[in-house]
């Protein structure tokens, strides 16, 4: 339950929905919505959240248009005219950890750089970090990185000798779902971080790793399992293979069997080209 807490003076309740929209909060745990003073007494009359959609909620609903387009194509330049600029992993880290240009940034407690080798034969690529990865700054630690692990061990993979990363770098709030907008900004750090490194392999996992890194309008049910390629530049090529998230294994146990054939599949690849 969100609160919201008024010390000197009362909150402007339109201005605390804008906020919470512009965070990425869309819904409530109940239909009303009041405030607080420091000594925890409500201030605010209740208000419906019914009564209030006309205005923010339904606002939030509508395309991007005008000066909120300005400003998406403003940060999408200003990152790809940033990653430009990197020559190394760590200079990119720091760049990152100084770009302001997605508002995940403000909600989320770390920034979740890319973890592993960076001579990294095999990348893997995810969604976004989770409550675990935002807490400890780490990708894949949580329970999806347990279960990442044994995956690794299964197929005699060492996770110090791969690269794992995420198509965003910041926790979306609640873990729902990113926009297409925070995508298209938070891209060209991954793109970058994939020309840095100069992987042979791209294990891409789940259906935003797949959209996002492949321009891919196929579902991962129908994808996964099959050798794609992704240009890095006019001389390097990447194999690419996707298959399904850990945090969904984590929910369709009886997945578990398919993503089993696509890391066999990708071991005889690597052993292939060795």
């Amino acid at each position: 339950m969100y609160k919201l807490i008024a010390m000197d003076k009362q909150i402007n309740i339109q201005e605390a929905l804008d906020w919470y929209i512009w965070a990425g909060v869309t819904e409530t745990c109940s239909d009303e919505v009041c405030a607080f003073n420091k000594e925890n007494q409500p201030i605010i009359p209740k208000t419906t959240v019914s009564a209030m959609r006309s205005s923010s909620v339904l606002a939030a609903q509508v395309p991007a248009s005008g000066a909120l387009v300005l400003t998406s194509f403003a940060a999408l330049k200003n990152a790809k005219d940033i990653c430009a600029k990197a020559t190394s992993l760590e200079e990119l880290r720091e760049l990152l950890e100084k770009f302001d240009g997605c508002n995940l940034k403000n909600t989320a407690a770390s920034t979740i750089f890319g973890d592993g080798s960076n001579k990294a034969k095999i990348m893997l690529i995810g969604e976004a970090p989770g409550a675990d990865e935002d807490r400890i700054g780490r990708p894949f630690v949580g329970r999806c990185g347990k279960l990442l692990d044994k995956m690794f061990t299964a197929i005699e993979l060492n996770r110090a000798d791969c690269y794992i990363t995420n198509v965003l770098p910041w926790r979306p709030p609640g873990n729902r779902p990113p926009t297409d907008d925070e995508i298209a900004v938070c891209l060209p750090f991954l793109k970058r971080q994939i020309e840095l490194i100069e992987p042979d392999f791209l294990l891409l996992l789940g259906g935003i790793a797949l959209k996002s890194v492949m321009d891919c309008a196929d579902s991962i049910s129908r994808t996964r399992g099959k050798w794609l390629e992704y240009s890095i530049s006019s001389q390097k090529k990447a194999y690419v293979l996707a298959t399904y998230h850990p945090s969904y294994l984590l929910r369709s146990t009886a997945q578990k069997s398919k993503v089993w054939t696509d890391l066999l599949r990708l071991k005889k690849k690597v052993e292939e080209i060795s």
